[in-house]
């Protein structure tokens, strides 16, 4: 993959991720009104060259803009800092109501953490990038984190891996311990949580333009009954 290549590939994605980030700061000033807001911050990014190129080698694939088109489904990535892990379910519930957007995959680290202590809620979503003459979906990877879990994850990674290995068994099993702590500590300020849990997400609302189309199905379909009513009466 040439650098002329890789900028027109990633084009897309940063306008997918353009496209994920307004939404979610929509969702930030209007999900709970005007009680208080569930973002603390956003963080975006897209794939630097070398790391797709060294991601697709690890799955066994050359570094051709087509194999990362369709094997890599995390060229863009959000990553959502909240408050609450209430927030956290508001927020993911919320966007699944978002009918033009498609969830591709999600994992709770939240209810099930990793064995090392690590915690977040991970999806995958399909967001529609249009053009002068078509419409194509490109992924978005969304990380949502609390602040807390955001802190380990950050200390995790900075001294872990900048540790001599034979620290490792050591580190892990007390960064497992902090997690612990971190997740009690966590649990003690959700009282504060004065918005809490909404309710969870059902089948998505029908869209506008869809409820229009089916009333004036339901018009046409009376118009026809009724001429048909009136052939009737003249025979």
């Amino acid at each position: 993959m040439t650098n002329e290549q890789y900028y027109d590939f990633i084009q897309p994605y940063q306008n997918a991720n353009a496209i994920m980030r307004m939404k979610l700061e929509v969702l930030n000033h209007n999900l709970y009104l005007k009680s208080s807001e569930p973002i603390h911050h956003i963080q975006e990014r897209v794939k630097e060259k070398k790391s797709i190129e060294e991601k697709l080698e690890r799955m066994n694939y050359s570094d051709s803009v087509q194999n990362a088109k369709d094997h890599l489904l995390d060229v863009a990535g959000i990553r959502v800092i909240c408050y609450f892990v209430d927030d956290i379910h508001n927020l993911v519930n919320a966007l699944k109501r978002h009918v033009e957007l498609i969830v591709i995959r999600e994992k709770d680290y939240i209810t099930n953490p990793k064995p090392n202590g690590y915690r977040s809620f991970h999806m995958i979503v399909g967001v529609p990038v249009y053009y002068l003459d078509t419409m194509e979906y490109f992924p978005v990877e969304i990380q949502f984190r609390t602040m807390a879990m955001d802190f380990w994850a950050s200390m995790e990674h900075r001294i872990c891996y900048k540790k001599q290995p034979e620290h490792r068994e050591e580190l892990a099993a007390a960064f497992q311990q902090y997690a612990k702590v971190l997740e009690n500590i966590e649990e003690q300020f959700e009282a504060y949580n004065e918005t809490g849990r909404l309710g969870d997400v059902n089948e998505p609302e029908i869209p506008w333009w869809q409820m229009l189309a089916q009333e004036a199905e339901r018009e046409m379909q009376t118009t026809e009954s009724e001429y048909l009513e009136i052939e009737e009466r003249r025979m």
